[in-house]
């Protein structure tokens, strides 16, 4: 939705097309927060997430692209927070902010337990507001190439049925995860991986496809998530022995640690 809007701002003739309702995309599910170097708890700014986002990852990271990232992402921030996203606030009234996963200062903006919830509501408001045009429940799946050019999508109907060409110069493709790949997964049903497949089927190589991200909290087996905010909030994690073990693994993070590191350090324990 957020390249839509961006699309839509720029003078473009924009449409979106999701296999779901916009606002029950698994975005809504998400509970920690964004990070953002605003700087409202600690003395913190682009380079320092710069630094702790190529950190985190291993120095595996695409530098450029992580620092176009961190860059933009306050003002990001911002604009949410100006088309409505209702923030936790600090006492004096600025967007609170507190300590994630490898993450050197507080910088994680946050709504509640509800941040991706408030986030997508706050999304399709102003693809509203824009008369955007929305096709629910169409499920994409395959890409129209003629003269070795995307020229559009084909879609299944869901509601009525029937197969759709929708044409289109440009087609973004911002379908989300492949995470129901595994029997134990975080993540919704509809995250199958669709637009990663049109485009393999189309000939577009894929990057990074090892980069599967595994959270370390979780309800085992149901799937449920015990969001990171709960380790920024200060819990902690115990193994069988009541042993506080990350000391072992993160001793200056402990539970602030990478995901990455906290679940490989669970799986040795």
């Amino acid at each position: 939705m957020r390249a839509a809007i961006e699309a839509f701002d720029a003078g473009a003739d924009v449409a979106l097309l999701s296999k779901i309702h916009p606002v029950r995309s698994h975005s809504g599910a998400a509970e920690g927060g964004i990070n953002a170097a605003l700087g409202n708890a600690s003395e913190d700014d682009p380079e320092k997430h710069a630094f702790d986002t190529v950190k985190g990852s291993d120095y595996l990271g695409d530098q450029d692209a992580i620092q176009v990232l961190c860059d933009e992402a306050p003002d990001d921030v911002y604009q949410l927070e100006h088309w409505g996203a209702v923030f936790s606030r600090t006492e004096d009234g600025r967007i609170a902010q507190r300590p994630f996963g490898a993450a050197g200062e507080p910088r994680t903006a946050y709504a509640a337990d509800i941040t991706g919830h408030v986030l997508v509501h706050v999304l399709y408001e102003q693809v509203m507001k824009r008369d955007i045009p929305t096709y629910e429940e169409y499920f994409a799946w395959q890409l129209v190439i003629d003269d070795d050019r995307c020229q559009g999508v084909i879609a299944w109907d869901l509601l009525n049925g029937g197969l759709k060409t929708i044409g289109a110069k440009t087609v973004i493709l911002a379908t989300g995860g492949a995470g129901r790949l595994y029997t134990g997964t975080t993540n919704a049903y509809a995250c199958t991986g669709d637009g990663m497949t049109m485009a393999l089927r189309a000939g577009v190589p894929l990057k990074d496809m090892e980069m599967m991200q595994f959270h370390p909290t979780t309800l085992a087996p149901t799937g449920i998530l015990i969001t990171e905010g709960t380790r920024g909030e200060g819990a902690y994690l115990l193994n069988s022995e009541g042993d506080r073990f990350l000391k072992r693994y993160a001793p200056n993070a402990m539970e602030l640690a990478s995901r990455d590191v906290i679940s490989r350090a669970e799986q040795t324990e």
